[in-house]
C-alpha cells in the first residue's frame, strides 16, 4: 500500500476524521457569536452555582464509585468464596441502568408519598412529615448516590483487570516484608487504571442531563439546555459548553497522564497471578456484603421498582406509542451502530496498516467525541447543520430559484450524526483492539501473494476481526438506546425514542407509565454486560492458565 498522504485511503481517512471533528470545532465557532450580553448576566447570577454544583456532583459521584468499584474488584480477584462467579457477573449489571432511569425509580420509591415512607408512617404511627426526618432523595447527595450506584462498573472493570494482571511475585514480596498487600501493593500498582476508570465516570457525570434535570440540580449541562431552549441563545449556550470543555480537557489530561505512567505487568510463567484465598464463613459474609450493596443499590432496587410499576400499571401502558418509540430507537441505534462500525473499520484498518504517526494522531483526535457531553455535541451538530442548510439554500435560490427547507436541521439524520460523532471512540477502540491481536505481517503476506489492499482487508483482516466488530457494534447500539440529551435536543418534532418517551412521562411524574419502556432499555442494555464479563473472564482465564 502506498503510505503517502496522496493515496485515496489516507485522503478518505483525513476527510472522515475532519467530519467527525467538525461539530466540536463548530461549538467554539458558535461561542464567538453575539449573546446579547447574556453571558455577563449569567456570570453574575447562576454561572457560579452551575460550576459549584458540577464540581460537588463530580466529587461525590467519584468518591462513591471509587469505594464500590475498588472494594468489589479486590474481593472478586483476591478471594474465593461461594457465589463468587455469579457475583462477579452481577457487579456489572448496574452498567445496564441509565442514571436518569435509576433516578426516576428511586424518587418514586423514597419520596414522601412513596411506599417506603408510607410503610414507616404506618409502622411507627407517624402522622405527617413533621413527625420524623427522612433524607430528601431529590437533592445533590441523592444524585450522588444514584449516579454513583450505576456508574461504579467503570472503576470496577478497570480495577479488576489491573488486579488480575499484577504478578504474584510482587504481592509475595510485600507479604515477606509484612506489608498490607492491598494498600501497599495492589492499590498503588492499579492506580493508573483506577484513575482511567474514574475519568470515564466523571465524564459521564458532566454529560448527565436526565438525573440533574429531574432532581433540579443546576449544573453546567442543565445550564446549556436551559440557555439554549429556555432563553433561545445558542451563542451563550456554546460559551457555557466551551467552559464545560475545560473540565473535559482536565479529565482527559489526567487520564492520559495515568496511561503514560502505567507499567504493564510481566505475565510470563515466572510471574503468574496471585492465587485466590479461600475464606471462612465470617469473611465470606463480609465479602458478600461488600459486593451485594452496590448490586442492590445500582440494579436490584431500580429494576425491582420498575418491574413492580410495570406489572401494576400495565393496563395504562400505551403499547402503540411505546411500539412507535421502540421502532424509532431501533432505527436510530441500528443506523448509528452500522455507520460507526463502518467508519471505525475504515479509520482503524487504514491507520493500523498505513504506519503514519500523524494520521494516527489525527484519527485519535477525531474519535474523542465520547469525552464530550451530549449537549455540547448537539450544539456543534446544529451549528454545522445550519451552516450547510444556509449554504445550500443560498446556492439553490440564486442559481435555480428553488426554496430549501432545511434538509440537515429538520430530520432524524442529525441525531444519527451526533451519535456517530459521540460513540465513534467505542467502535474505533473495538476495531483497534482486535487488530492488535492479529499477526503484524498478515496484510503484507497477502499483498506479496498479489492481492490488493482492499481485497486483503475484505477477505482476510475483516473476517478475522469480526468478533471485535460485532462487539463494538453492540456496545454502540446499546449506548445509543440509552442516549437522552442528544435525542431530546435534535429529534424532529413529535419524534419519540424510548429514552425521550421515558423522560416525558417521568417529567410529568407519571413513573408508572414510564416503567415498561424503561425496562426495555435496561433489558437491551444487558447485552454489553454479557460481552464485558466474557472479555474479563478471558483476561482472568488467560492469566491463570499461565500457572499451568
Amino acid at each position: 500500500m502506498n503510505r503517502t498522504w496522496l493515496n485515496p485511503w489516507a485522503l478518505g481517512t483525513v476527510i472522515v476524521g475532519g467530519a467527525l471533528l467538525s461539530p466540536i470545532i463548530a461549538v467554539f465557532a458558535a461561542a464567538t457569536g453575539d449573546g446579547s450580553g447574556l453571558w455577563g448576566h449569567l456570570f453574575d447570577t447562576v454561572l457560579p452555582r452551575y460550576i459549584g454544583n458540577t464540581l460537588l456532583l463530580m466529587l461525590g459521584v467519584g468518591f462513591i464509585t471509587l469505594i464500590y468499584g475498588i472494594s468489589s474488584a479486590w474481593v472478586i480477584v483476591r478471594y474465593n468464596f461461594p457465589g463468587r462467579k455469579v457475583i462477579e457477573w452481577c457487579l456489572l449489571l448496574p452498567f445496564a441502568v441509565p442514571p436518569y432511569i435509576a433516578a426516576y425509580a428511586y424518587t418514586d420509591f423514597f419520596e414522601y408519598s412513596g411506599p417506603l415512607q408510607g410503610m414507616l408512617r404506618e409502622v411507627f404511627q407517624w402522622e405527617n412529615a413533621r413527625s420524623y426526618w427522612f433524607p430528601e432523595i431529590r437533592s445533590l447527595p441523592g444524585a450522588m448516590l444514584v449516579m454513583g450506584s450505576v456508574l461504579y462498573p467503570y472503576v470496577y472493570v478497570m480495577s479488576r483487570v489491573a488486579f488480575t494482571l499484577t504478578p504474584a511475585s510482587l504481592f509475595e514480596a510485600g507479604m515477606l516484608t509484612q506489608r498490607n498487600v492491598f494498600s501497599r501493593i495492589g492499590l498503588p500498582l492499579a492506580r493508573p487504571a483506577i484513575i482511567s476508570g474514574l475519568a470515564l465516570v466523571l465524564m459521564e457525570t458532566i454529560s448527565d442531563f436526565g438525573t440533574v434535570e429531574y432532581f433540579s440540580i443546576e449544573t453546567l449541562t442543565l445550564g446549556i439546555f436551559n440557555v439554549w431552549l429556555g432563553m433561545n441563545s445558542l451563542p451563550t449556550a456554546a460559551q457555557i459548553a466551551s467552559l464545560s470543555f475545560v473540565f473535559v480537557v482536565l479529565l482527559l489530561t489526567i487520564e492520559i497522564i495515568s496511561r503514560s505512567r502505567r507499567k504493564f505487568a510481566d505475565t510470563t510463567r515466572s510471574n503468574p497471578p496471585l492465587k485466590r484465598v479461600k475464606l471462612n464463613r465470617n469473611s465470606t459474609y463480609l465479602c458478600w456484603f461488600i459486593c451485594l450493596v452496590p448490586i442492590f443499590l445500582g440494579f436490584i432496587i431500580p429494576a425491582g421498582i420498575l418491574i413492580d410499576f410495570a406489572v401494576d400499571s400495565f393496563y395504562l401502558t400505551t403499547l402503540g406509542d411505546i411500539g412507535s418509540a421502540a421502532k424509532n430507537s431501533l432505527f436510530i441505534s441500528g443506523a448509528s451502530s452500522i455507520v460507526v462500525i463502518v467508519v471505525a473499520s475504515l479509520l482503524g484498518f487504514v491507520t493500523f496498516y498505513q504506519k503514519n504517526s500523524l494520521l494516527k494522531k489525527w484519527i485519535i483526535l477525531a474519535s474523542t467525541g465520547y469525552a464530550f457531553p451530549g449537549t455540547i455535541l448537539a450544539i456543534g451538530v446544529v451549528t454545522i447543520g445550519g451552516a450547510l442548510d444556509n449554504g445550500i439554500s443560498s446556492v439553490l435560490h440564486e442559481s435555480l430559484g428553488v426554496s430549501h427547507h432545511g434538509w440537515f436541521t429538520g430530520g432524524v439524520g442529525m441525531v444519527i450524526f451526533a451519535c456517530v460523532v459521540r460513540f465513534q471512540a467505542i467502535g474505533y477502540g473495538a476495531i483497534t483492539s482486535g487488530l492488535e491481536r492479529l499477526p503484524v505481517n498478515m496484510l503484507d503476506a497477502s499483498r506479496v501473494l498479489g492481492k490488493s489492499f482492499s481485497s486483503s482487508l475484505y477477505k482476510i483482516i475483516f473476517p478475522l476481526s469480526r468478533l471485535s466488530i460485532i462487539s463494538g457494534a453492540l456496545l454502540v447500539f446499546v449506548d445509543t438506546m440509552k442516549e437522552l440529551p442528544m435525542a431530546l435536543l435534535l429529534r424532529p418534532f413529535n419524534y419519540e425514542t424510548l429514552a425521550t418517551f421515558v423522560y416525558q412521562y417521568a417529567k410529568d411524574e407519571l413513573i408508572e407509565e414510564a416503567a415498561f419502556p424503561a425496562l426495555i432499555i435496561i433489558i437491551t442494555s444487558i447485552i454489553p454486560v454479557i460481552i464485558i464479563n466474557y472479555s474479563l473472564n478471558r483476561v482472568s482465564r488467560n492469566s491463570y492458565d499461565i500457572q499451568g
